[in-house]
C-alpha cells in the first residue's frame, strides 16, 4: 500500500497493464492525470488537436499493434467529440480504453449546468461501448482499471470507458495496486469442437470465411493450417483481409457481390466454416450449413439460421479443431489448381476505370508490409475487394460505422504502434478535412504517415448518386484549400500528382523521406463501383 493521488493510481495501474502510449487532449478536469503522466517516463503522451482524433488514434494503435489503445478526454463535449472514434472501434471490434473526466462528484446527476456537464454522459456513449464504470473513490481506481482491461482482453473486444471526477484524480489516499490481468484464451466446448470436426471431415467441398476476429485473436497460423489440411479456400470480409496472405493460393480474397465468381463459389460449398465475423455482408443459401466460430455468443446464428456455433477464442478453438482433424484422417488432396483458376477469374474483374488503374499504381508503390488505411472514398471502396494484403493487421477499414474523416488519425495511431512499417492513408478531400488539423500532431510528434488525398472538389459518391438517381446534387460540392499550401503551413512535405496514376511513384518517394507527407491527387467524378448494391430510383426521378 502506498499513498498517491488518484491520477498517480490511474497512471501506475495503466503502466502495470502494459500501456505505453496515451492519446489525449488536455483539459481542466484532467490535471491530476496529466501531472501523473508527465512524471511517468514509461508512458508517452501524444496530444491531439481535436478529441475526435484521440479515439481514432487509439483505435489505429490497437488494430495495428495487437493490444488495446488508450485515450484521454475531458467530460461532456470532449467525450462526445471522441464518440465518433468509439463508433468506428465498436464496429471494428477494436479494444480502446477511453478515460474521461467528470464534473465534481457532489454535483453528478444534479443537472445544474457546470462546465462540460452532460447528464448522463455514460448513457450517451452506451451504444458504442462494451462496458463503462464511474470511479469516485481513489482506492477503487486500480480495480476499475483491471476490470476494464479484462473486458478489453476477453470475449469480443470493443471500447470501454472509465470516468473520474477532478477531485478523484487530484486528492491523495492509500492505494493498493493490482496485478496485471491476462485472461485465458477460452476454447469452444470440446463437444462442439468434436461435432465441427465430424462435419468438416464429412464435407466434400468446404469453404472458409474469415473475418476480423482472426486478427483479434492472432489466429493466422492456425487458420492457414486448417485451410491447408482441408484444402479449403479462404474468403474474407474487408476486416478479415490478410487473415491469409494474398500471396498464398489458399486466399480467395474479398470480392463479393451478386455476380462475383467468389459468391458463386461460396454458395456452391456444402459447408462454410465462418471465423470471427458477424456474417452481415455475406449471404448463404438458406439450406447451406455453416459452422460459426465467434467469441461473442450473440453473433451465433444472428444472420444465418442453419448454424452450428463454436463460442470461443478463434486461435485456441482452431488449434483444438486442427488436432481433431489430424487425429481422424490424413490431409485432403491438393485443390490448388482449382483455387488458382478461381483467383484468376476474380482478378480479371478489377477493370473498372479509373479506379482499377489508380489502385494498381498505388499498390505497386506501397511496400507489401505497409499498413494501408482505406478511407470512405472511391479508392477506399475499390480497395476492399481488390487491394492485395500480404501481412496480418495491415489493412484497416471503418467497418460498418463508415465514418468520413477516420482514415488519417487512425493511420497516425497505427504508425505509433508500428513505427517500423510504412503507413499510408487514403482519403477523399471531404473526409480528409474532417481531421486535417492532425497534420500538426504528425509534425509535433514525428509520426511519419503518408496521407493520400483524392481531390474531386465534392463528396463525390453522394454527388454522383444524387445526380444519377435523384434529379441533381444537393450540398455535395466543396470549396477546398490549396492542399500544397496547407501542407506547407503545417510543416508537412506536400506532393501533387500530375495525373492520378502517378500516385504510386509519389507514395514510393514519400515513404523514403521518412517524414509526414501529404499527396494530393486531382480526380474527376468516378463511376459507381460495380459491386455496390443497386440504388432504388424513385419513380418521379426516373429518366
Amino acid at each position: 500500500m502506498a499513498r498517491m493521488t488518484g491520477g498517480e493510481a490511474l497512471v501506475k495501474s495503466l503502466s502495470r497493464e502494459g500501456v505505453r502510449v496515451v492519446f489525449g487532449l488536455p483539459g481542466v478536469q484532467l490535471y491530476g492525470v496529466l501531472a501523473a503522466l508527465r512524471d511517468e517516463p514509461g508512458i508517452r503522451f501524444i496530444s491531439t488537436r481535436h478529441e475526435q482524433a484521440t479515439s481514432y488514434m487509439a483505435d489505429g494503435y490497437a488494430r495495428a499493434g495487437g493490444d488495446f489503445g488508450t485515450a484521454l478526454v475531458v467530460p461532456g463535449p470532449g467525450l462526445l467529440n471522441a464518440a465518433a472514434g468509439l463508433s468506428t472501434a465498436y464496429a471494428a471490434s477494436s479494444p480502446v480504453l477511453m478515460i474521461a473526466g467528470q464534473i465534481p462528484k457532489a454535483s453528478i446527476g444534479k443537472n445544474i449546468g457546470l462546465l462540460h456537464e452532460v447528464n448522463d454522459q455514460q448513457d450517451a456513449i452506451a451504444p458504442v461501448t462494451k462496458w463503462r464504470r464511474r470511479v469516485l473513490e481513489i482506492a477503487d481506481i486500480p480495480g476499475a482499471v483491471r476490470a476494464a482491461v479484462y473486458q478489453l482482453r476477453s470475449g469480443r473486444p470493443r471500447p470501454v470507458e472509465i470516468e473520474m471526477s477532478p477531485e478523484t484524480m487530484e486528492d491523495e489516499s492509500e492505494v493498493v495496486l493490482c496485478e496485471p490481468v491476462r485472461p485465458p484464451r477460452a476454447c469452444a466446448p470440446a463437444s462442439d469442437v468434436d461435432r465441427a470436426a465430424e462435419m468438416l471431415l464429412a464435407a466434400t467441398n468446404p469453404v472458409i470465411y474469415a473475418g476480423g476476429g482472426v486478427h483479434l485473436s492472432g489466429a493466422h497460423e492456425a487458420l492457414a493450417a486448417v485451410a491447408e489440411y482441408l484444402q479449403a479456400g479462404v474468403a474474407t470480409s474487408a476486416e478479415g483481409k490478410g487473415a491469409v496472405s494474398d500471396g498464398s493460393d489458399l486466399s480467395l480474397g474479398a470480392a463479393f457481390w451478386r455476380e462475383s465468381p467468389l459468391r458463386t463459389h461460396l454458395r456452391a460449398a456444402d459447408l462454410v466454416l465462418a471465423l470471427g465475423s458477424r456474417l452481415a455482408v455475406v449471404s448463404f443459401s438458406p439450406g447451406q450449413q455453416v459452422i460459426q466460430l465467434d467469441a461473442d455468443v450473440e453473433e451465433i446464428g444472428r444472420n444465418h439460421k442453419k448454424t452450428l456455433g463454436l463460442v470461443g477464442d478463434c486461435r485456441a478453438t482452431l488449434e483444438a479443431l486442427l488436432e481433431r482433424l489430424r487425429a481422424a484422417a490424413p490431409p485432403r488432396p491438393s485443390r490448388k489448381a482449382e483455387r488458382e483458376a478461381l483467383r484468376a477469374d476474380i482478378a480479371a474483374l478489377a477493370t473498372q476505370e479509373p479506379q482499377a488503374s489508380i489502385l494498381r499504381s498505388l499498390r505497386a508503390g506501397t511496400p507489401e508490409d505497409a499498413i494501408f488505411v482505406a478511407g470512405m472514398n472511391q479508392i477506399g471502396y475499390y480497395s476492399r475487394p481488390f487491394w492485395p494484403v500480404y501481412h496480418p493487421r495491415t489493412y484497416l477499414t471503418s467497418s460498418y460505422s463508415g465514418n468520413l474523416g477516420y482514415a488519417y488519425p487512425v493511420a497516425l495511431g497505427a504508425k505509433v504502434a508500428r513505427p517500423d512499417r510504412p503507413v499510408v492513408s487514403v482519403s477523399g478531400d471531404g473526409g480528409f478535412l474532417f481531421n486535417a488539423q492532425e497534420l500538426a500532431t504528425a509534425v509535433r510528434h514525428k509520426i511519419n504517415v503518408v496521407a493520400v488525398v483524392f481531390n474531386d472538389q465534392a463528396y463525390g459518391n453522394v454527388a454522383r448518386d444524387l445526380d444519377e438517381a435523384w434529379g441533381g446534387a444537393m450540398g455535395a460540392d466543396l470549396s477546398n484549400p490549396d492542399f500544397m499550401k496547407l501542407a506547407e503551413a503545417f510543416g508537412v512535405r506536400g506532393m501533387r500528382a500530375k495525373e492520378p496514376t502517378q500516385v504510386g511513384a509519389l507514395v514510393r518517394e514519400a515513404i523514403q523521406l521518412d517524414r509526414p507527407v501529404l499527396i494530393e491527387v486531382a480526380v474527376g467524378r468516378m463511376p459507381r463501383p460495380v459491386f455496390f448494391t443497386p440504388r432504388r430510383t424513385p419513380t418521379k426521378y426516373q429518366r
